[in-house]
């Protein structure tokens, strides 16, 4: 080899022209690693979210269930907010009490959904309002599937009670919270896969 052929490298050597695409295909193998970390902490963090939610209902239903059920209401805030054991048959706040089949159905489905969506979850906003919808959704339709009257026809447990509003529970909550920052993050722009968009 001559001195100037090593100097600049031959074509099938690595200081030659080989080089750049090692280094390129080094980068691509990192990026792709690092976003597949980040898509796993997002899905940890979405069912974390969940979990959190879902352990919150069933715990304050339990509760609402043994110390509430068939007593007197607990004020809260005066006439303003009280704590009154109700047995929902309906959606949320209490609506269509006569489709409580189809509202199984509908919260089976939208938990098939965001189970779906976790595999292409790379937003943290996005995680914390699939998880708030998922333990929402896990809450009610535990309340669905093993509360009396019947599989699939169970009346969900609610308790906190406004003055001038319909009585709901803490799945409610974070059903009405994870919905909320879902529109807010869509008219943001931001996709769940973390890309940003502008119409």
């Amino acid at each position: 080899m001559t001195e100037a052929e090593r100097i600049i490298g031959t074509p099938d050597s690595p200081e030659g022209a080989g080089a750049e695409p090692e280094q390129s295909s080094r980068t691509d193998g990192q990026e792709s690693a690092g976003a597949r970390s980040r898509g796993k902490r997002r899905i940890a963090v979405l069912f974390g979210v969940a979990a959190f939610a879902y352990a919150l209902d069933l715990i304050s239903k339990m509760i609402v269930v043994a110390k509430l059920e068939h007593h007197e209401p607990i004020e809260i805030i005066g006439d303003w907010l009280k704590f009154e054991a109700i047995r929902n048959a309906g959606a949320a706040f209490g609506f269509g009490e006569a489709f409580t089949v189809i509202f199984t159905v509908i919260a089976a489905a939208v938990i098939v959904v965001i189970a779906r969506l976790a595999r292409k979850l790379y937003s943290l906003p996005w995680a914390i309002a699939l998880g708030l919808l998922l333990g929402g959704a896990l809450g009610n339709l535990t309340d669905r599937i093993f509360r009396s009257p019947g599989v699939f026809e169970g009346a969900v447990v609610d308790f906190i009670a406004p003055k001038h509003f319909a009585v709901f529970n803490l799945a409610d909550s974070a059903i009405v919270c994870g919905g909320i920052l879902i529109v807010l993050l869509s008219f943001k722009g931001l996709d769940p896969d973390g890309t940003v968009h502008k119409d």
